[in-house]
Parts: C-alpha cells; sequence; structure tokens
C-alpha cells in the first residue's frame, strides 16, 4: 500500500510561510535540494491546495530554462512526470500535464486512491493538509526546519491537532536545516 506523506519545508517556529504569504527565506541549497530529490522519488502522485499548486507549476516548464544546475533540472523532470490532483473550488483550470481539479476533499475517496496506489502520494498545503491530517490519512511527516525564525504567517501544522509521532530519521545539514521525519501513530 502507498504512503501519504505530508512534507513541509518551514522556519524554526513552524511557519511555511510569513505573514505577507511569502516563503522566500527559504530556499534549499544543492545538498538539501538533492535529498528532497531522492525523497520525491518514489512519490507518484501528489495532492496540492490551489496556492501551493499554483507555486509549484513553475516545476511544468523549469526543466526549459537556461543554465538550470543539474539537482534543479533532476526536480523538474519528477515533478512533470507525476500525476497532480490539485483541490479547489475556485481554479479554473489546471496549467500544467498530468493534473486534475477536484472541487471537494473526500477523505474516503483519499483513502481508495492511497489503497489503489503503487506508488507514493505527497500531500501540501496547509488547509488541505489539515484535512488529511484530520481524517487520519497521513502516515508520515517529512519537516525540513530552516535555521530562522519569522514570526507569523502561516502555519506548518493545523491548531487542535494532536498525534502521536514516531521519529524515524533525521539529519542535520551544512547549512542549518534540520531534517525530520515521523511516522504517524494511529
Amino acid at each position: 500500500m502507498a504512503r501519504l506523506i505530508c512534507t513541509a519545508q518551514a522556519s524554526l517556529d513552524g511557519y511555511i510561510a510569513d505573514e505577507h504569504g511569502t516563503f522566500d527565506w527559504f530556499a534549499p541549497d544543492s545538498e538539501v535540494h538533492a535529498f528532497i530529490n531522492d525523497l520525491e522519488r518514489p512519490v507518484g502522485t501528489y495532492l496540492y491546495g490551489r496556492r501551493l499548486y499554483e507555486t509549484m507549476v513553475a516545476w511544468e516548464t523549469a526543466a526549459t530554462g537556461p543554465d538550470q544546475p543539474p539537482v534543479v533540472l533532476d526536480y523538474a523532470k519528477l515533478w512533470q512526470a507525476a500525476d497532480k490532483i490539485v483541490f479547489s473550488t475556485t481554479l479554473g483550470a489546471a496549467s500544467s500535464a498530468r493534473t486534475r481539479i477536484e472541487r471537494s476533499f473526500d477523505p474516503v475517496a483519499v483513502r481508495a486512491l492511497k489503497d489503489a496506489a503503487d506508488r507514493d502520494l505527497s500531500i501540501g498545503g496547509s488547509g488541505l493538509a489539515a484535512h488529511a491530517f484530520r481524517a487520519g490519512l497521513v502516515d508520515e511527516v517529512r519537516l525540513f526546519v530552516y535555521p530562522l525564525i519569522i514570526g507569523g504567517g502561516t502555519p506548518f501544522l493545523p491548531d487542535r491537532l494532536q498525534l502521536n509521532l514516531r521519529l524515524l530519521d533525521e539529519r542535520a545539514f551544512d547549512s542549518g536545516v534540520v531534517y525530520l521525519r515521523y511516522q504517524t501513530s494511529p
């Protein structure tokens, strides 16, 4: 059975975007990016909220840009090869291949998708991930903690969520970024 994995890059105080909705304060260096690429290789489907999809869709054409580092080209190929499902009530059409739009998050349908998948699924977007966490669908949490505090913004995890987690892996990078991988417990 495939796993549903929630991966995020966050500040030390737990935010994935600042109070203005920007996240340019974290950009993985080549060491972290290569590590992320290796983690993403087993992913066959990305589940996105609209805002995250609109950010990630840049990977649809990233491989055509001049002078792209190999680590960026590698990630672009991984992203383009995966299916994408965007959960949005407002997005009119997808602007990438292998992408479909769902108007609402249905936990039963997502569980069926997960049960039928032969490759892992990744979920992103704080609002969408909150639905999956609350429905008990997330199997793993992968968090890249950046060595900075931004003081407010969009939190990685929703309020009033309680989960028992078991640490599976950890790694510190030369840049000060720390990777933590947890398994959720029922």
